[in-house]
């Protein structure tokens, strides 16, 4: 088992953690205002912060057949409220309930996902001390899990992906086999940029 962080790092990057959640002071939106949503999980690494990530299953009913995503889903008829996704999606998909979280999820932005057709609420928060950590709970769901470190985002890359109009070269971060592109990137980008602004609807 690897060694976690020392005692002044770790102080750092709680309070780097911290001032990135505390820049985001929204109450969740109403339940019918997106039609999904996603958590942006976070941890202290052991020389920075990391986000979970996971790969979705290939299968043939699934738009995002083997892309990189992050964990959450389509809302429900049962989940009142947009943090009910959330938080049951985490569950079903990487086994992570709301006492495995440090503190509550915070609604952060609404993403647009054009190849679904809805707006995505997405929500950030971070890992508990005690939690266990991620899992797979479905291998038809999900193949795997991962960690991002956020240094990722210093090196960019252009890469050839399938898009809703064919092949296209297309702004990615590239982790060991896993590439982040599409929907996932947009949504990381804005949370770590804090940018209140939407860009334009992409056709990925």
């Amino acid at each position: 088992m690897s060694a976690g962080p020392s005692p002044v790092r770790a102080s750092a990057l709680d309070a780097e953690l911290r001032r990135l959640l505390g820049r985001w002071t929204s109450a969740a939106p109403p339940v019918r205002s997106a039609g999904a949503a996603v958590t942006v999980v976070l941890r202290e690494g052991r020389t920075e912060l990391e986000m979970l990530l996971l790969e979705r299953t290939v299968r043939a009913d699934d738009l995002a057949s083997g892309q990189v995503s992050l964990p959450g889903g389509r809302v429900d008829r049962a989940d009142a409220t947009l943090t009910d996704t959330a938080l049951r999606e985490l569950r079903e998909e990487v086994g992570l309930g709301a006492a495995d979280l440090a503190d509550p999820p915070t609604y952060v932005l609404t993403q647009s996902a054009p190849v679904f057709g809805l707006d995505v609420a997405v929500f950030a928060a971070p890992l508990g001390p005690r939690s266990s950590g991620p899992r797979v709970e479905s291998r038809q769901e999900v193949a795997h899990v991962f960690w991002l470190p956020r240094s990722a985002f210093s090196q960019p890359k252009r890469v050839i992906r399938q898009t809703m109009v064919g092949p296209r070269e297309v702004d990615a971060l590239v982790f060991d086999s896993h590439v982040i592109w599409g929907f996932t990137l947009r949504v990381l980008n804005r949370f770590f940029r804090n940018d209140d602004v939407e860009p334009p609807p992409h056709p990925i």
